[in-house]
């Protein structure tokens, strides 16, 4: 499948707002890529396709999670669009034919992260909160740290993440403080 024809496809999965997302991404995955020697080509792929499942409900997130054999847990349950990687995964595989396991698992994890992450997990997790459309605060200096540290920008996006869920009292998954505290290891 070519480029223009995942494209199609996905105009049909997502909004034109959540496109553009996706393409920023994927443009921003290509750079980093490039930057820190990562297979282009995927990066290209997994970050036009990260979002694949994002326009889906909520209840269909839990009931294709269930159908998918994936676990939700009490803070998934009540948060199920965090089930948009799992499931985009999924879905990537199933309409777009995509088998790399790299490319599927970078989309799988880009929302939580993991502790230990391929360099091509790092790319697709912070091109998403870097992309050039987010205009969030302090994101320019995330920028440039990205260039310079993956593994710190990644520890600094989990921060900012934690400030944000933790200002609006929002649960807070907890593969998301083990990424940070990871990384914080890593960094530190």
């Amino acid at each position: 499948m070519t480029e223009r024809e995942k494209i199609r496809l996905l105009q049909e999965m997502i909004s034109q707002k959540r496109l553009k997302h996706s393409l920023a991404v994927r443009d921003v995955a290509v750079d980093l890529a490039k930057e820190y020697g990562a297979d282009i080509k995927k990066a290209r792929t997994a970050g036009l396709l990260h979002d694949s499942a994002k326009g889906i409900s909520n209840d269909n997130l839990l009931q294709m999670a269930q159908e998918f054999g994936i676990v939700v847990d009490d803070v998934i349950s009540t948060v199920p669009s965090l089930l948009h990687g799992p499931i985009g995964a999924k879905l990537v595989q199933k309409e777009f034919g995509i088998e790399d396991k790299e490319i599927l698992n970078a989309i799988k994890i880009h929302t939580l992260g993991a502790e230990e992450m391929t360099i091509l997990e790092k790319i697709i997790f912070i091109a998403d909160y870097i992309e050039p459309n987010r205009t969030c605060a302090g994101l320019d200096e995330l920028r440039k740290k990205a260039r310079v540290n993956l593994d710190s920008a990644i520890r600094i996006a989990c921060d900012r993440t934690l400030k944000y869920h933790i200002r609006n009292e929002d649960l807070i998954h907890p593969q998301t403080l083990a990424t940070r505290n990871a990384f914080l290891r890593k960094d530190g």
